[in-house]
């Protein structure tokens, strides 16, 4: 019997109507002296529940592992997404998804991102369109995604440029939610559904396959005014 294929997302939490799709999950918190881990508390900011409904309109029947580690001031810390990502490994995920960034680099945020790689995780973190790069996107062997205008729900785009590998739709998003935090879980929802036909793929089946299959090649060339 073949391992059932797990989907991380290190986010704010899921919606109630999501728990079903749910398998397990953990919430992070910092405290002034370490981190405090407990059970999930209702997504207090939305946006994993809107990660986790991209996801699964490409893919209906992905499961999940979530690791929430927002407040509900939309903050979290390098601490916690290293030690979500560590957690989500130990419950044998195939990819994880991290619509979020952090400016600044951190050793043990790089060292959890290096040792999921090592485990054979694909990693798919969002990136800014214009701007500095963020973290974890910025690390080597993580796919750095962002959204793309050009592409309807069933497209992506290969942009192999400055600030992105990939980019996905960002339509029929929630207001308010980020293009890159939507169109980097759009793009884990394709991921996730060749995953499904194809199991036995190995990360660069997947790129090569995200490649050879991408609708537009390239970013954007708008036109001046």
């Amino acid at each position: 019997m073949k391992p059932e294929l797990l989907i991380g997302v290190v986010d704010s939490g899921h919606s109630t109507a999501q728990r079903q799709q749910v398998v397990v999950g953990r919430r992070f918190s910092l405290l002034d002296d370490g981190l405090a881990e407990g059970a999930l508390c209702d997504d207090p900011l939305g946006h994993g529940s809107a990660v986790l409904e991209a996801i699964s309109r490409r893919a209906p029947t992905a499961r999940f592992c979530v690791a929430q580690v927002f407040d509900r001031r939309g903050v979290t810390s390098a601490l916690q997404i290293a030690t979500a990502i560590d957690w989500l490994v130990a419950q044998d995920v195939r990819l994880i998804n991290l619509s979020l960034g952090l400016r600044q680099d951190r050793s043990l945020l790089r060292q959890a991102c290096a040792a999921a790689v090592a485990r054979g995780v694909l990693l798919c973190a969002s990136s800014p369109a214009q701007g500095a790069g963020v973290f974890p996107a910025n690390y080597p062997q993580v796919l750095r995604v962002t959204g793309d205008a050009r592409c309807a729900e069933p497209q992506w785009s290969w942009l192999n440029s400055a600030q992105a590998d990939f980019a996905a739709c960002v339509q029929g998003t929630s207001p308010g939610q980020s293009g890159a935090s939507l169109g980097c879980a759009a793009l884990s929802g394709h991921i996730t559904a060749f995953l499904l036909a194809h199991p036995q793929a190995s990360n660069g089946q997947v790129i090569q396959w995200l490649r050879d299959n991408a609708h537009y090649r390239g970013p954007e060339r708008r036109s001046g005014p």
